[in-house]
């Protein structure tokens, strides 16, 4: 070592920052290792350890053994000679080896102490790998880590495309600080509106709650500090251009922009936008609030499966029931529900066992004996028939004796009894 490799070192810690006492002692620890592998039979590797000391302004090398008692003391400390080889190859070959891992670990440090304090920030990067875990971002000096749980599922995340990305953790890792990243998260929204909106950067206005289905649809409610500026309208932009930016960034997620107020019910009117609201009722005891609006505004006001209604009661904190101005005025006309009384009452008289025991007449039979009365029906009207046929005097029997020729003894028979009743 010479005054030419202090020199380095303090460039070193010019250019990259490095401290020049963590390089030094870096140093020291490395040829003392170095040391003592070369030389580890002259040793005591129990009771004796080896130090080397680097002058600061000149650069040369002193080794020492260091001898301990066996409760660890230090008890004795000599200074021993080292070889020309040792001071030559073995010494730059580890110096080189020391200022690289040196010069990493500190610019991990490094990296870790500028995104520790961005926990909430939103950076920019670049997609590098995609899988079924977890999407790389690349941020310049470090990668991002955007695990599935923190990503939009409708987006797809396509190799060398730019995102920006809302930082949620930053964790300092063996390999370097490791930067959780997420698309999800409601701040992402917060965060895109402070750099699209100059009044919202400076505080005139102030977002004071976001409700946010991420790829879908998201309400955010703003208030104006200053008198005479228009929240809503400092948002959205002239014809929407500022919302636009945040939506294009949010690929196409809808957003609500509605103006927030001490007036509970009026604020959740606005939160149920773009619906109409006729009048809200607040039930503070319950947390809910009752929306009464007109029957062509009930569907825009509940939403596609709910999403409206669901947005506006996550962006005011109260359970929000929705019913048209035709729904609200049957309920009010109707009668009151009975009041259940607690007494007890009286126990029905028991009926008597005639009454149990009678079957009214007109009770159906089961299936078998319906088929058997049908039977029985059609055997009986058959047997009618046939005696109705049979019978002298019918009718019928006496059409068909008109109807049949008569006999010769029918002839003969006739003018007999005409004379039996002359005589």
């Amino acid at each position: 070592m010479n005054l030419e490799f202090v020199e380095a070192l303090r460039e070193l810690e010019r250019e990259r920052g490095i401290s020049f006492e963590i390089l030094l002692h870096g140093m020291e620890e490395a040829l003392a290792s170095a040391w003592k592998s070369t030389t580890h039979e002259e040793l005591d590797e129990d009771l004796e350890d080896a130090r080397a000391q680097v002058d600061a302004e000149t650069g040369d090398i002193s080794m020492f053994v260091r001898r301990f008692d066996e409760d660890g003391n230090l008890i004795e400390e000599r200074e021993v000679e080292v070889s020309d080889d040792f001071l030559g190859r073995i010494a730059a070959q580890t110096a080189k080896q020391v200022i690289l891992q040196k010069i990493r670990d500190a610019e991990r440090e490094m990296t870790y102490e500028e995104f520790a304090g961005r926990e909430g920030d939103v950076v920019t990067g670049i997609v590098q790998q995609d899988s079924h875990r977890y999407t790389l971002l690349d941020l310049g000096k470090v990668e991002a880590l955007l695990p599935v749980q923190e990503q939009v599922p409708s987006e797809p995340y396509r190799h060398g495309e730019r995102l920006k990305a809302y930082i949620v953790e930053v964790r300092k890792g063996t390999k370097g600080p490791q930067i959780i990243v997420s698309r999800t998260h409601p701040n992402l929204l917060r965060a895109l509106f402070d750099l699209e909106v100059p009044e919202v950067r400076e505080g005139v206005v102030e977002i004071k709650a976001v409700a946010r289905e991420p790829g879908h649809r998201s309400k955010v409610a703003v208030a104006s500090n200053e008198p005479g500026v228009d929240p809503v309208g400092a948002c959205v932009g002239t014809k929407g251009a500022r919302v636009r930016q945040v939506v294009g960034e949010l690929k196409g997620e809808k957003i609500d922009v509605v103006e927030w107020s001490d007036e509970l019910e009026r604020f959740v009117a606005n939160a149920l936008a773009p619906a109409k609201v006729n009048r809200v009722v607040i039930d503070e005891d319950s947390g809910t609030a009752l929306a009464i609006v007109p029957d062509y505004q009930l569907s825009l006001a509940i939403g596609k499966e709910g999403q409206n209604a669901r947005l506006a009661a996550r962006l005011t904190g109260y359970r929000i029931d929705i019913k048209s101005e035709t729904q609200a005025a049957e309920e009010a006309a109707a009668p009151p529900a009975p009041v259940a009384t607690t007494e007890p009452s009286e126990p029905e008289e028991k009926p008597k066992a005639e009454e149990v025991a009678e079957v009214p007449e007109d009770v159906p039979d089961t299936p078998e004996e319906a088929v058997a009365d049908q039977v029985e029906e059609v055997a009986e009207a058959e047997v009618a028939e046939a005696e109705a046929e049979a019978e002298p005097g019918s009718e019928e029997a006496e059409a068909e004796a008109g109807e049949q020729p008569e006999s010769p003894e029918d002839r003969e028979a006739e003018p007999v009894a005409g004379e039996a009743e002359e005589r």
